[in-house]
């Protein structure tokens, strides 16, 4: 039995991925939800009493938890990646700057959630944010499924 393991070439270029499988878009279709009742929320969001809302830096707090949650185990996931550890860097990166840059607007936008111009601002960090984080999911899937597929090759030889 080899030890060595074949190299595969995978038909997929990182740079230009598209969300195309069903599970990645049913993952992501509450956060989807989320970002498009803001964008679609009036002036006056709700008639519910004013102030018993969730405070907006512990809404923050959440986010930025479960991003750095999620960078902490894709950094993993890189450490141990035999393909596209260059483009997991990257999209690593990217969910940094982007949640670095919902943070600041989410700041401004606390400050004067009623301005129009501030929400909208915080609505293109969170999809920037969204989009930054689903490249870093299907770059995971593809480097898993390059795995399975090296594995598989490897066992069909015995």
């Amino acid at each position: 039995m080899s030890t060595e393991v074949p190299h595969i070439k995978l038909k997929i270029d990182p740079r230009d991925l598209q969300i195309q499988t069903f599970t990645v878009e049913k993952l992501l279709e509450p956060l989807i939800n989320q970002v498009t009742t803001l964008v679609n929320c009036p002036q006056n969001p709700s008639g519910k009493k004013k102030g018993r809302s969730k405070r907006a830096r512990v809404l923050l707090a959440t986010v930025e938890e479960a991003t750095w949650n999620l960078l902490d185990k894709g950094e993993k996931i890189a450490k141990e990646a035999i393909v596209f550890k260059e483009e997991l860097h990257a999209a690593l990166a990217d969910v940094q700057k982007e949640s670095q840059a919902l943070k600041v607007s989410a700041v401004a936008f606390t400050s004067d959630p009623c301005y129009l111009p501030k929400r909208q601002a915080v609505v293109q960090a969170a999809r920037s944010l969204l989009t930054a984080v689903t490249r870093l999911l299907v770059l995971a899937d593809m480097v898993d499924v390059a795995y399975l597929l090296e594995h598989l090759t490897v066992v069909s030889r015995i």
